[in-house]
């Protein structure tokens, strides 16, 4: 039954990460393998899943070192995952796949606000952006990245590449 409603709990996590995540994976069974898992997914604490916590479900692959879910009422409020590094791959609605690092991954389920830190790198069709730290706010879809003395790298894909001049193509 814990691993269950961890199951859920994580699933509902990772998902809003990125809005064309796709949407079939949320109708496949979710995977949840870990060295450990210690704590409680009823009324107010923690669970936390540590040992190598590897997550799958349909195209979503997340791994990390340790998971710690934070539970409210009943009710996941936060999820961290650490490690060096932590990793997310999901396949796209439009069939291209994104790519997540990071040291952490935090995420404020009730904010609906994810923070990666730690030598962070998102990777997609459309481009990359890497630094120390990014916050991403899973509703209204603004991201915020350094501003903490770091720097911060992205590269922005062009929609549609031209054939290069004298190309038959």
């Amino acid at each position: 039954m814990k691993i269950h409603l961890a199951a859920l709990c994580v699933l509902s996590l990772m998902l809003p990460l990125f809005a064309s995540a796709k949407s079939a994976d949320r109708n496949e069974p979710m995977n949840i393998d870990a060295g450990a898992q210690s704590g409680t997914l009823t009324g107010d604490g923690k669970t936390t899943l540590s040992g190598g916590v590897v997550i799958t479900q349909g195209t979503l692959d997340l791994r990390s070192a340790n998971a710690e879910i934070q539970i409210k009422d009943g009710e996941a409020v936060r999820a961290i995952f650490t490690g060096k590094q932590a990793t997310m791959r999901q396949q796209m609605d439009d069939g291209s796949w994104m790519d997540a690092k990071a040291d952490r991954i935090d995420y404020d389920i009730t904010g609906e606000i994810i923070t990666l830190t730690g030598n962070y790198t998102v990777t997609s069709a459309r481009g990359t952006n890497a630094g120390q730290r990014m916050v991403y706010n899973t509703r209204s879809g603004e991201m915020n990245s350094g501003g903490d003395g770091s720097r911060v790298r992205t590269v922005i894909q062009p929609k549609n590449k031209a054939p290069a001049a004298g190309s038959d193509k």
